[in-house]
């Protein structure tokens, strides 16, 4: 099959004449340059991917899918909503629970933390407390008992371990002669739990739902219901259907509302990286023009004889055309290869660095998780190909354009 001529002039152009390397290193540092802001774009990509989707499942081992609030942080008759919801479609679980603000003290230190009551069979069902225990036994929260499990963060800020007694102290006052004064009640430090998120591991405390309902003077109700769905992608088209068929006093809301803002951020981020990232190709794209540029002065005389030899402007932009695009089409290829090699061992390369640098890179107090995740994702793969390989096209066309505007004639006069 005969290959056209364009083609062929375009690829052995690739390579400058002998006695001018400086063009070869032009096209060399071009290829580098897009190859650098694609595996760039690849690896910061797919970070932000995986801190997405690592702070997703942190966050909803933790908080529930669809959760039921009552009016005034108080539901009764709460059995009646577990039965109404058991019906629903996407409903796999739900467990009551009560929550309310606390001071937990050990010795001389006081911490503020936020005191979940919860029935540990049911509570199972719609988080994952259990394989994250550190310490301790899960099981342990049993009615009247007063055991408590703690976050991890939170014990080591207080100083226990377990089987040590806290004081919980109670926002609920009781009135006296003497004024008010706060509800203490000291608890067993029963467990001590850690699901890598430092908000909840910090700040959060487990208890039973009937020492909590008689910490916080609730009787036999609770502060709302927590659901779990089969898929958490539905969360917000479950939360409206349940609004219109409860007839409870309640606030419903979702994962998707109750921390829109972490994910909103994130997402934010990953658009603005994406551009910000990009113009690194863009300015790889500039060295092909300028590479192209200098091509074009150096093989006037060969654009001359090729026109005189019957060859049209579109077939002189052809070559050109071609000898930038196989320029970017390389270093495409490296970006890519070398991008998603890396992407595919972020969780190796990452602590290698930290390492031998003694440092961290993430502090689990500032980003909420400590370890950075990676999650490859073709379809960011493909929009960066085509990015970047349009990219290179455009970079063609003014050279292209200008090396079939030379004229025969003034390039051969003085050859």
């Amino acid at each position: 099959m005969a290959i056209p001529y364009e083609l062929l002039i375009g690829l052995r152009y690739t390579r400058a004449k002998k006695h001018n390397h400086f063009i070869s290193f032009i096209s060399l540092i071009s290829m580098f340059g897009i190859a650098l802001g694609v595996a760039a774009l690849i690896v910061v990509l797919s970070v932000m991917n995986g801190f997405q989707t690592e702070l997703r499942s942190r966050i909803l081992a933790v908080v529930s899918h669809v959760q039921i609030t009552g009016a005034g942080g108080e539901m009764a008759g709460w059995q009646r909503v577990l039965e109404m919801v058991a019906g629903e479609p996407h409903v796999v679980a739900a467990a009551p629970f009560v929550q309310g603000q606390g001071m937990l003290a050990f010795g001389e230190t006081v911490r503020g933390a936020l005191v979940r009551g919860i029935l540990p069979e049911q509570e199972d069902r719609v988080a994952d407390f259990r394989p994250h225990m550190k310490g301790g036994q899960f099981e342990a929260l049993q009615p009247d008992s007063f055991n408590i499990v703690l976050g991890s963060e939170l014990a080591r800020a207080l100083g226990v371990r377990v089987g040590d007694r806290v004081t919980l102290i109670a926002p609920q006052g009781v009135v006296t002669p003497a004024g008010v004064m706060p509800r203490l009640r000291s608890f067993h430090v029963a467990g001590v739990f850690e699901v890598g998120m430092y908000e909840y591991d910090s700040g959060l405390a487990l208890v039973h739902l009937a020492d909590a309902q008689r910490l916080y003077r609730l009787e036999d109700k609770v502060s709302g219901v927590r659901l779990k769905l089969d898929d958490l992608f539905v969360a917000p088209r479950v939360a409206r259907s349940l609004a219109g068929k409860l007839d409870v006093n309640a606030f419903i809301s979702d994962w998707t509302r109750s921390h829109a803002n972490f994910f909103r951020a994130v997402q934010i981020e990953k658009n603005m990286m994406f551009i910000i990232l990009s113009l690194i190709v863009a300015v790889a794209a500039f060295n092909i023009v300028s590479t192209l540029v200098m091509a074009v002065t150096d093989k006037q005389a060969d654009i001359a004889i090729l026109r005189t030899l019957g060859a049209s402007p579109g077939s002189i932009m052809a070559v050109f055309i071609v000898q930038g695009a196989l320029i970017g089409f390389i270093g495409l290829g490296m970006g890519i290869a070398g991008g998603v090699a890396l992407a595919l061992n972020v969780d190796v390369v990452v602590p290698f660095i930290e390492r031998m640098l003694g440092t961290q890179f993430l502090a689990k107090e500032v980003y909420y998780i400590s370890s950075l995740p990676s999650e490859l994702q073709w379809g960011d793969v493909t929009t960066i190909t085509g990015v970047a390989f349009v990219l290179a096209l455009l970079a063609t066309v003014y050279p292209s354009w200008r090396a079939a505007r030379v004229n025969p004639a003034a390039a051969l006069r003085y050859e």
